[in-house]
């Protein structure tokens, strides 16, 4: 493993000399144990402050595995079913409306917690047509009372987008979106609780995520990464103003479960050894065995996305259901997501491996150093089966 890990801090400390990453830092376990740790650049390049293991990164759609499991676990009580329909909690779902051909019609049946869990809701991220129109003045709208200092709580805000139009019938479709949000609101509706309480008292305390949370408070401040963006003049700070997520220093009034959780590296891994060990971290048990088998199946065949060939979808995340058709070395079963702002993670069950690559640079978690940095490791720690 020394090669491999000399490889590995070329690869990071290149991408940051030729401005491909402001900064990158990794981790891998085996078994959960640590087999790797690298790191290089900085957390904020204007100040020369170099990365360092406990910054706090944006997660944004990496919150969304986390979400999954706060489903799950209300699912293997039997306080949730996934053919609910949203409707039974959320009543802004009632009558909902789906574009078709340049007009509305009837939504030929209400969305189910099934349909959110695979991103066939017809829910979208604002966009150019007219679903993804009506989906940006909802957003556009809240992001302008918050920036005064208001703005809908979770559930507030999804019972709002509940009376945007569908992109199409419910369950007919993959189409990224809002359901992890909506999915946020039914588990806070479901517990009696707020999301962020419900999140911190059944996973986050239990699994030592001392760092993870909807904001930063003001003593943690200094550890949360500058981010940045390409330009044609190199990398320049990026201001996060985007789906209602701001640089939160006290608690946020919509707790965005498709997009609002700030971490660590060693937070977040935590989380991913309690999924690899199906549901269980150091004695206790958070997830039942067979709810993690289930949360890890595929649910969607074909997301149309390029970086997504060879993986299906469902609960949240991506799942891996023929290495062939990869853009890299892959491993049938694998699972894991990514964040916008650079943030990536997959589990590898066969191998019992976790892999975390964290960057401060937008547009990047799926990126050239993610693939570079994953073959070089799956080629040395991936089992070879068969």
């Amino acid at each position: 493993c020394e090669t491999m890990l000399k490889d590995i801090q070329e690869i990071l400390e290149q991408a940051v000399d030729t401005q491909e990453a402001a900064g990158v830092s990794l981790l891998a376990e085996k078994n959960g144990k640590t087999v790797a740790y690298a790191q290089a650049g900085y957390a904020d390049r204007e100040k020369a402050i170099p990365l360092r293991r406990d910054h706090i990164f944006r997660l944004f759609s990496q919150t969304k595995p986390v979400t999954a499991c706060a489903v799950m676990s209300l699912i293997e009580k039997g306080k949730l079913d996934v053919m609910d329909e949203v409707v039974r909690y959320l009543p802004g779902f009632r009558n909902q409306k789906v574009t078709f051909q340049g007009t509305l019609v009837d939504a030929e049946r209400n969305v189910t917690i099934l349909d959110l869990l695979g991103m066939a809701s017809g829910l979208v991220y604002p966009d150019a047509d007219s679903a993804g129109q009506a989906m940006a003045e909802v957003f556009i709208k809240n992001e302008e009372e918050i920036d005064r200092g208001k703005g809908l709580d979770t559930q507030s805000f999804a019972n709002r987008i509940g009376q945007c139009p569908l992109a199409f019938q419910p369950g007919t479709a993959f189409r990224y979106g809002t359901s992890a949000d909506i999915l946020g609101a039914v588990v806070e509706k479901v517990s009696d609780m707020p999301f962020s309480e419900y999140l911190k008292t059944r996973f986050f305390d239990r699994l030592g995520m001392k760092d993870t949370a909807f904001y930063v408070p003001e003593e943690k401040k200094e550890r949360l990464v500058t981010c940045y963006e390409r330009t044609d003049h190199g990398l320049v700070p990026y201001r996060v103003h985007h789906l209602c997520i701001r640089d939160y220093m006290t608690p946020p009034p919509f707790e965005s479960g498709g997009a609002g959780l700030f971490s660590t590296l060693d937070d977040y891994a935590a989380f991913a050894r309690m999924l690899m060990q199906k549901g269980s971290f150091e004695g206790q048990r958070l997830l039942k065995e067979k709810t993690v088998d289930w949360m890890i199946r595929s649910q969607m065949a074909d997301t149309g996305w390029l970086s997504l060939t060879g993986y299906g979808y469902g609960r949240l995340m991506r799942i891996c259901t023929d290495p062939g058709k990869t853009q890299g070395i892959a491993e049938y079963g694998e699972y894991g997501w990514d964040g916008w702002l650079g943030t990536y993670f997959a589990n590898f069950p066969e191998s019992g491996l976790t892999l975390l690559i964290y960057q401060n640079t937008r547009d990047t978690g799926t990126g050239r150093v993610t693939r570079v940095v994953r073959n070089r490791i799956l080629s040395e720690l991936c089992e070879v089966k068969g």
